[in-house]
C-alpha cells in the first residue's frame, strides 16, 4: 500500500510534522518550533526542503529515521525493535497499511508479512505542548516471537548540543548531570526493577547552555515503573536521536500467535524557552487528567519521624491532638501498626492490625482522629516480605526469586511476587478489607527495595511484577475511588508518569533536609507540579544527615509542594508551635496559588543560591522563594529577576516568611525591606532586578507579589 498522508500535530508552542507518503514506516520530519497552519502544498514544500542528499560510502537512497529505526531500512544506529524466532526475522521490514489521523493525534499501522509481524505506532499531542508516543508489536505468525526490545525514537536537530539528565541515591535523588552531546550512544539502563533513585529520570537535549529561562530544548520521559532504557545518539551524519521505551530482560516476552506486545507511553515536550517551557508542557498535561487531585491539599502529618516503630495508642492520641490544634487536615500511621511488626526485620506481609499493640484494632484511634476533624491515613508496602513473617513460613514460593535462592535481602525484605494470582488475591483480600472496615482515605504506599534476581513461574519477572502492581492499584482505585494514594518508594524510588496513572502524589525523596531538599524537590519539579510533590517541615535535627536548620528555611522549603509535617510536634516549644501554627495557615491561604499557577525558576546568577516561584495562570500574583544555600564568592547578593510576571503590569512586592524573617549576616539592609514593600512593573522586575538582604546559609526568604 501507498499512503499520500502528511501529518501536522501542532499546538501554539509546537509542531510535530510526519511524513507518512510511500510504503516505508513514517518518520518525523520536524519536532520543534510551532510552524502555524500551513496547507498541504506548504507543508510538502517544507518536507521538500529537508530532504537530504546521499552522503559519500552510504546506501544509494538517503536513509530514514524512521518512528521506528530499522537496520533493514540501512539505519545504522540503535534499532527500534529487536527480536527474532529462535534466530530467525530477527530484522523486519515493515510497510505502511493505514493511517488514522484523529485530533491532534494519529495512529500508524504497518505489517512485514514475510516475518509474521505487525507494528502499531501511536502519537498524541495535547494541548499543553506534551507528545506521547507508543509502540504495539502483534505476533500473526504460529511460531513464537521473542521481543528483547521496543522502543520510541524522536529526531532532535544538529543545534541541540548538550545534553542533561539525572542520577542520584537514596536521600539526594534527581542530581543532574552535563554533557556535550557528541557522536555515539549515551545510554541510560535502569535495572533496579523500579523507576531507581538514579534514574535518568528526564533526559534534555538543547542548545549549549541552555537553562531554565532559554535555550531551546528537547526532552524525553519513560513512563514505567520497572527496568527502563532511554538513550541519545548522534551518528556521523549529524542526526540526533532521543528514545527509551522498557528494558526487557532475557525472554520476558514471548509472543504467541495473536498476542502482543505494547511499550510504556513514552513522553516527550519541546520548548523554545528552556527548561521552565518543557516544565510547563508536563504540567499541563497531568493537571490535565481526570482523576488529578481537584480539590485542596490537605495538611499532612505522618508519624514516621515522630514515633518510627514505638507505637502506643495514648501518646498517638496526644500526637494527633496537637496536630489538629496547629490546623493539620490529615494524620497518616506510618510503618509499625501490623503482626509482629517492632522493628524492620519481621511482619511484612501480615497485613493485620497487631492485636498486641492495638488489641481494640485501629478504629478507635481513626474515630479519634477523624472526631479532631483530620482525615485518617495509613502505611503500607504491599509489594514485599520479611523471611520471618507468618506469610513467608506459609508461602516460601510467593516470593519472587528462584525456586532454589533467595536474592540478597535489603532492610531485611524480600520482594513478594504480585504476578503469583494467590499473592495478588491475598494483597487485595488484605487491602481491600482495611479499606472496607475502616474510614481510611490515604494510603502511604512504600516499596523499600530494588529487585533483584527477580524471577516469576521460571523466567525473568520483572516485566510481570510492574504490570501486576499496576493491576493491583487499579482494582483498589475501581473499589476505593475515594482513597488517595501516595507513590513512595524509599523516599523518591519510584517517580514517574506510569505510577502516576494510579497514585496521587510521590513521596519527593526520605530526606527532609531542608537543604538537600531544595535542590530534590526543584529537579523533581521538572515533571511535576507541587501539588504531587510530598514536602514535610521535619525536626530542627535531620535524621538523614545530621544537618540542623532553623524553623523558616524548612517552612520556605516544605511550602513549594504538598505541605506537611514530619516531626514529633509534642516535643516543640510553644514558639515553635506558634510558627507551625502561622505556617500551616499560610500554606492555606497560598495553596491555591501553588498548585494551579505556573512554576518558573530563574537561571540566577550565583550558583549559591535558588530562586524559584509559582506565578498564577492570569499573572495577577505570584510568590517567589530565594534561598541561599551556601557561602556565595561575592560579599552582596546579585539583584534577583523574577521571571514570569507580566511586563506592562505593576506589582507590590513584599518579603515574608510565616515562621519568621531570617536575620542577615550583613550590616544594613535595603531601604525598600525597611519599608515594607515596593511597587514595580513586571518588566523591571525580570529585567532589572531586586536587592534583597544578605543572607546566611541555608536561610531563606519569600517574595510575596501581587498586581497593584
Amino acid at each position: 500500500m501507498t499512503s499520500e498522508t502528511i501529518v501536522h500535530l501542532r499546538t501554539e508552542t509546537v509542531s510535530v510534522l510526519i511524513d507518512a507518503r510511500g510504503e516505508n514506516l513514517p518518520r518525523i520530519a520536524h519536532w520543534g518550533a510551532p510552524l502555524g497552519e500551513l496547507p498541504e502544498a506548504e507543508l510538502a514544500a517544507v518536507l521538500a526542503g529537508l530532504g537530504r542528499p546521499v552522503p559519500p560510502n552510504a546506501p544509494d537512497r538517503p536513509v530514514p529515521l524512521a518512528l521506528l529505526p530499522e537496520p533493514a531500512a540501512g539505519h545504522p544506529g540503535r534499532p527500534g525493535l529487536r527480536g527474532h524466532r529462535v534466530g530467525a526475522d530477527w530484522s523486519p521490514l515493515f510497510t505502511l497499511a493505514g493511517t488514522e489521523v484523529g485530533d491532534n493525534a494519529v495512529l500508524f499501522h504497518a505489517v512485514d508479512e514475510t516475518a509474521g509481524l505487525r507494528l502499531t505506532s501511536e502519537l498524541e499531542l495535547a494541548p499543553g505542548g506534551l507528545l506521547r508516543l507508543r509502540h504495539t508489536v502483534r505476533n500473526e505468525s504460529a511460531r513464537p516471537y521473542t521481543v528483547d526490545g521496543l522502543e520510541v525514537a524522536l529526531p532532535v536537530p544538529a543545534q541541540a548540543g548538550e545534553l542533561l539528565d539525572f542520577t542520584g541515591r537514596h536521600t539526594r535523588e534527581r542530581h543532574p548531570q552535563r554533557h556535550p552531546f557528541g557522536f555515539g550512544t549515551w545510554l541510560r539502563e535502569n535495572r533496579r526493577g523500579r523507576t531507581g533513585h538514579d534514574a535518568a529520570f528526564v533526559t534534555f537535549a538543547g542548545t549549549p547552555g541552555f537553562g531554565f529561562g532559554h535555550g531551546e530544548t528537547w526532552a524525553l520521559h519513560v513512563g514505567w515503573s520497572g527496568n527502563h532504557t532511554s538513550h541519545a545518539e548522534r551518528g556521523p551524519d549529524g542526526r540526533g536521536v532521543l528514545g527509551g521505551g522498557e528494558l526487557l530482560l532475557p525472554g520476558e516476552i514471548v509472543l504467541a500467535q495473536g498476542e502482543e506486545y505494547r511499550t510504556p507511553w513514552v513522553y516527550a515536550a519541546y520548548s523554545e524557552r528552556g527548561i521552565d517551557g518543557v516544565s510547563a508542557a508536563f504540567h499541563h498535561w497531568l493537571r490535565a487528567r481526570p482523576r488529578h487531585p481537584r480539590g485542596v491539599r490537605p495538611v499532612t502529618l505522618n508519624t514516621w519521624e515522630a514515633v518510627y516503630f514505638q507505637h502506643d495508642s495514648d501518646r498517638l492520641r496526644g500526637l494527633a491532638e496537637m496536630a489538629a490544634s496547629l490546623g493539620v487536615e490529615r494524620f497518616v500511621l506510618d510503618d509499625g501498626w501490623f503482626r509482629h511488626r517492632r522493628d524492620d526485620r519481621a511482619g511484612l506481609g501480615d497485613w493485620y492490625v497487631d492485636e498486641t499493640v492495638w488489641p481494640d484494632g485501629l478504629r478507635p484511634l481513626i474515630d479519634h482522629v477523624r472526631g479532631l476533624g483530620m482525615q485518617f491515613g495509613l502505611w503500607v508496602e504491599p509489594e514485599m516480605i520479611n523471611p520471618d513473617s507468618d506469610l513467608f513460613r506459609a508461602h516460601r514460593d510467593w516470593v519472587l526469586a528462584p525456586a532454589h535462592r533467595l536474592p540478597p535481602a535489603a532492610r531485611n525484605q524480600q520482594v513478594l511476587n504480585v504476578a503469583h494470582p494467590q499473592a495478588f488475591a491475598y494483597l487485595l483480600e488484605r487491602l481491600d478489607s482495611l479499606l472496607t472496615e475502616c474510614p481510611i482515605g490515604y494510603l502511604k504506599w512504600d516499596h523499600n527495595r530494588d529487585l533483584v534476581d527477580a524471577e516469576h513461574a521460571g523466567q525473568a519477572g520483572t516485566h510481570a511484577q510492574t504490570v501486576a502492581v499496576y493491576r493491583l492499584l487499579a482494582e483498589l482505585r475501581e473499589r476505593h475511588p475515594e482513597v488517595e494514594i501516595e507513590s513512595c518508594s524509599s523516599g523518591g524510588g519510584r517517580v514517574d508518569l506510569g505510577i502516576l496513572e494510579h497514585t496521587d502524589r510521590v513521596w519527593t525523596s526520605d530526606s527532609n533536609d531542608a537543604l538537600e531538599r531544595q535542590s530534590i524537590q526543584r529537579w523533581t519539579g521538572v515533571l511535576l507540579p507541587p501539588e504531587l510533590l510530598g514536602a514535610h517541615v521535619g525536626p530542627t535535627r535531620s535524621h538523614s544527615s545530621g544537618r540542623t536548620h532553623d524553623l523558616a528555611f524548612r517552612v520556605a522549603t516544605a511550602l513549594f509542594g504538598h505541605f506537611g509535617l514530619e516531626w514529633d510536634i509534642t516535643a516543640t516549644t510553644e514558639a515553635e508551635r506558634a510558627a507551625l501554627a502561622a505556617s500551616i495557615e499560610y500554606y492555606k491561604e497560598v495553596r491555591g496559588l501553588l498548585h494551579s499557577g505556573e512554576v518558573v525558576r530563574a537561571d540566577h546568577p550565583d550558583p549559591a543560591a535558588y530562586l524559584h516561584g509559582v506565578v498564577a495562570a492570569d499573572r495577577s500574583t505570584a510568590l517567589y522563594c530565594y534561598a541561599q544555600l551556601t557561602t556565595s564568592v561575592v560579599t552582596m547578593p546579585n539583584p534577583v529577576r523574577l521571571p514570569g510576571l507580566a511586563p506592562e503590569r505593576r506589582y507590590r512586592v513584599r518579603l515574608e516568611n510565616p515562621a519568621g524573617l531570617p536575620t542577615g549576616a550583613g550590616p544594613r539592609q535595603p531601604d525598600w525591606c525597611a519599608e515594607g514593600d515596593i511597587v514595580l512593573t513586571g518588566r523591571v522586575l525580570a529585567r532589572v532586578g531586586l536587592q534583597l538582604p544578605v543572607l546566611w546559609p541555608e536561610q531563606a526568604v519569600l517574595l510575596r507579589v501581587a498586581a497593584s
